[in-house]
Formats: C-alpha cells, sequence, structure tokens
C-alpha cells in the first residue's frame, strides 16, 4: 500500500512541476512572440538580429535582450545598429518592458499606442 501511495505522490509532483513549466513556457513564447513581431518590421544588417529566432523557449537568451530573474524581458537594446522600420505594436505585450532603446537607427512611423499600457517603462529612446 505504502508503494501505491508513493507512485502517486510522484506522479502528482510530475503534473505539478509540468503545470509550472507550461506557465513558463508560454510567458516565454507571448514575450518571444511579441519581440519577433518587431524583427519582422524592421530591416537593416542580417546579422542584428539573426539569433531572435521564435522556435526558441526563451527570447531571453538573444542578443540585444535583457530578462530579470523570473524571465521576463526587461530590457530591448537596439541602438546604433543600422536597422530601419516603424516599432512594432506587439511590443505592448512586454509587460516587463522597463527600457527600449533604439537611438541612432532610422526608425520610422509613430510610437505605438500599446506602448503607452507598459506600467513599468521608464526609459524610451527613438
Amino acid at each position: 500500500m505504502a508503494g501505491v501511495i508513493a507512485i502517486r505522490n510522484l506522479g502528482l509532483w510530475f503534473v505539478n512541476v509540468f503545470a509550472l513549466a507550461l506557465v513558463s513556457v508560454a510567458s516565454g513564447n507571448s514575450e518571444g512572440n511579441a519581440l519577433y513581431g518587431l524583427r519582422r518590421s524592421l530591416s537593416g544588417p542580417d546579422n542584428v538580429l539573426q539569433s531572435w529566432d521564435p522556435n526558441l523557449v526563451n527570447p531571453c537568451t538573444w542578443f540585444h535582450i535583457t530578462c530579470n530573474q523570473d524571465n521576463h524581458v526587461t530590457r530591448v537594446e537596439l541602438y546604433k545598429n543600422n536597422i530601419q522600420g516603424p516599432i512594432s505594436s506587439e511590443l505592448g505585450n512586454l509587460k516587463n518592458l522597463i527600457s527600449l532603446d533604439m537611438y541612432d537607427n532610422n526608425i520610422s512611423g509613430t510610437i505605438p499606442p500599446s506602448l503607452g499600457k507598459l506600467k513599468s517603462l521608464v526609459f524610451l529612446c527613438v
């Protein structure tokens, strides 16, 4: 009987770990999708955003991206990269974004209204 209880507890442990992993992956994917939306809207040297691969679960491994200890994107630093194009409205989905630095590029268009909902954003340089 004790063996059955131990196996059942082990099974519940795996279910809980799997559920936590799914929450983490879902968060990473939504932030990755938002950043990939920005990548699609910009053009420039091919190698600048080459590491922005939507197939990677966590965008925290991408160049020009900084994340907090919870693996949420907090900084996008694309200054002086010779890129051009508009800022994607999808960046409004980066709820933990503190800094968006796109200084000294050829950014066109207006700042998307969706950035106005980013309550943590304290630095915006375009």
